[in-house]
């Protein structure tokens, strides 16, 4: 006998969507587009409470329930706290996007050190990860769910002279998805990947380049970096019902 999950998109309940880093960038551009499109948020940051306060006053404007959280992802015990915050904070949990990341410092490989490799693996690998883990865990009970893992173009290419420890962990979250996709498409948890490319955000400022996409723009096959909102159409198509057959993928939207 086939099983069928429902999704909770598609339910009569508002969909209820944890967005990591939802303060600023691709987050704040997520969370404006999911608001719009009838979804609850729950958003996590780091320090920066007032971008984070702003994002929430313009999703609670387009009708948006918004719970904030402040998390440092780097100490994976608060992580694993935030999907039950987040349960607490909307009543529900029906999506989770795993936007935070780091690159680390851009520059030459052997001028990195091991301090820095740890932390970009913490916030981009282990964090994730434990997300994920407590996400499916609360997503089952429901009768499944949709995750997004935010990848980088950097994962196919290595990201040779930049930041290969950033491509790196990139492509570590790229098989979570497609593992953990495997593992819980019976339990009605989709899981995938939308992988950017050069975007204008504020991670090259704080990785020490911060005119890195205006450099990288005559190099790329449309001549230009993308603008955050740019990325987050397929977001929300994964999370919709448009996407019910659809997990373990990844889009790339890297201007070509």
């Amino acid at each position: 006998m086939t099983r069928t999950y429902p999704d909770p998109v598609s339910s009569r309940e508002r969909p209820a969507t944890l967005i990591t880093g939802g303060s600023r960038g691709i987050g704040a551009a997520i969370a404006r587009r999911l608001a719009r499109e009838g979804h609850d948020l729950a958003l996590t940051y780091r320090e920066r409470r007032a971008d984070a306060e702003a994002v929430a006053v313009e999703c609670r404007g387009l009708g948006a329930q918004v719970v904030l959280l402040e998390a440092d992802l780097a100490d994976l015990d608060r992580a694993a706290q935030i999907v039950a915050e987040a349960v607490v904070g909307l009543g529900r949990l029906t999506g989770l996007v795993n936007n935070a990341g780091i690159t680390g410092r851009i520059g030459p490989f052997l001028e990195t050190t091991t301090a820095e490799y740890e932390l970009v693996f913490r916030v981009n690998v282990l964090a994730p990860l434990v997300i994920t883990r407590t996400a499916v865990a609360e997503l089952r009970t429901r009768g499944g769910g949709s995750i997004v893992n935010i990848s980088s173009g950097a994962a196919s290419t290595g990201a040779p002279h930049t930041y290969i420890p950033y491509a790196m962990s990139k492509a570590a979250l790229n098989l979570l998805t497609v593992g953990a996709a495997k593992e819980f498409a019976s339990q009605g948890v989709r899981i995938n990947t939308v992988s950017p490319g050069t975007t204008y955000t504020e991670i090259h400022a704080a990785a020490g380049r911060p005119n890195a996409p205006a450099e990288r723009a005559p190099g790329l096959p449309m001549g230009r970096a993308a603008q955050p909102e740019e990325i987050v159409g397929a977001v929300a198509y994964l999370l919709s019902d448009d996407a019910s057959y659809t997990s373990g993928a990844e889009i790339k939207i890297t201007g070509g």
